[in-house]
């Protein structure tokens, strides 16, 4: 009887062991990717990331960017593998699936066109994490991220605004995206926030990396009078007109050391790395989730490069500072009313602030600007 008893005490201390194991732990996927009671958890060393790029590294810009993130989570020990100049269509399916069987585990797409398919393979790949730039889509593993990049495109029309002499600034802008209507409205109101009577005026080039096409553009905007040009583009080409008629210029998404100070006041800058690191720690912390991340001047993640005194009108600097203090404190609210649109229709009344939510797909012009919205 007494052995009877010591037999079942065991195996009930067997039973219990393993409920008790099976809360503590979770099984682990063939990629790596385990669920804590906080999130998605990776060990350090089985992260791997594969990094999709729409243009060329060497760009100066956009891809160069997001591959400056991509290097500090080398720094960081984390391994990388990247792919150039994948087409913002199916053509990035069988990209990730190479990836994929390469034995990455994140798949970094930093393009918004790539957001459907990206989605796509997120349903296929359940054990692979997904980040997803610029776009609205998420699901369990699926993020999405962007920077209030606007704010810094608010600072360089504060810039543009004070520089001007004919009052006329052109901008060099690539696809008619929420993205780029926000940069562009966010512009617009930060020259009329010093400079009522001047006009921004937008010319597409429907093309993210076409250095010939960006020329021509900024090319055109000169030659009609524009003494300021701003660019939303991968290169820097659409800055060269302007540099050759000793005219003043504004770059796009990192700082360009190189180009000549006399032209060239600044640029609205990301440092991706601030996103990517944080990713890549929840990770390893278990503490991952699923998001749409977005923020802004506060963390980093976007900033205004370096002011050129050499090209940058008297004042600016300060007003620049001044804004920039305000943006972070929420004193300024860029997108507060009274607002209207390119045909003067009220789109935001007085006392009313534009949110994040209506901002992430906004295709609207602001009154002051002109150029085909080609939503």
């Amino acid at each position: 009887m007494k052995k009877k008893k010591i037999l079942i005490f065991l195996l009930a201390l067997v039973v219990i062991t393993g409920l008790f194991a099976g809360c503590s732990s979770s099984d682990t996927s063939s990629t790596g990717v385990s669920t804590t009671s906080e999130g998605k958890k990776i060990d350090k060393d089985k992260i791997k990331v594969g990094f999709i790029y729409d243009g060329s590294l060497g760009d100066g810009g956009w891809v160069d960017a997001h591959n400056d993130g991509r290097l500090a989570l080398n720094k960081m020990g984390i391994k990388t593998i990247y792919k150039e100049n994948v087409p913002e269509s199916q053509k990035v399916e069988p990209v990730i699936e190479d990836m994929i069987s390469q034995g990455c585990n994140v798949i970094v797409a930093a393009s918004f066109g790539y957001m459907d398919y990206v989605y796509k393979e997120a349903q296929k790949h359940k054990d692979v994490i997904f980040l997803h730039n610029a776009g609205y889509k998420t699901a369990d593993n699926m993020g999405a991220y962007f920077a209030k990049y606007y704010q810094s495109t608010y600072l360089t029309g504060i810039l543009a605004g004070m520089k001007t002499k004919t009052n006329k600034i052109g901008v060099v802008a690539s696809m008619p995206i929420p993205e780029l209507y926000r940069q562009i409205d966010a512009f617009a109101l930060g020259v009329q926030s010093v400079n009522k009577n001047a006009v921004v005026n937008v010319k597409w080039t429907h093309t993210w990396y076409d250095p010939a096409k960006e020329k021509e553009a900024g090319k055109a905007l000169v030659d009609q009078g524009n003494d300021v040009i701003s660019e939303e583009q991968n290169t820097t080409s659409a800055l060269d007109p302007a540099e050759e008629k000793g005219l003043a210029g504004i770059g796009f998404d990192r700082d360009k050391k190189n180009e000549d100070p006399k032209m060239y006041m600044t640029a609205p800058v990301y440092h991706w790395d601030v996103y990517y690191k944080q990713q890549i720690n929840d990770l390893i912390a278990g503490k991952w989730k699923s998001e749409k991340w977005l923020k802004g001047l506060e963390s980093g993640v976007n900033d205004l490069a370096p002011i050129r005194e050499e090209s940058a009108p008297a004042g600016g600097k300060e007003a620049v500072a001044k804004a920039k203090a305000d943006i972070i404190s929420g004193k300024l609210k860029i997108f507060a009313g009274p607002i209207k649109d390119q045909k003067g229709e009220l789109k935001v009344k007085e006392g009313q602030v534009l949110d994040d939510n209506y901002l992430e797909k906004i295709d609207w012009f602001v009154q002051g600007i002109n150029g085909a919205n080609e939503k």
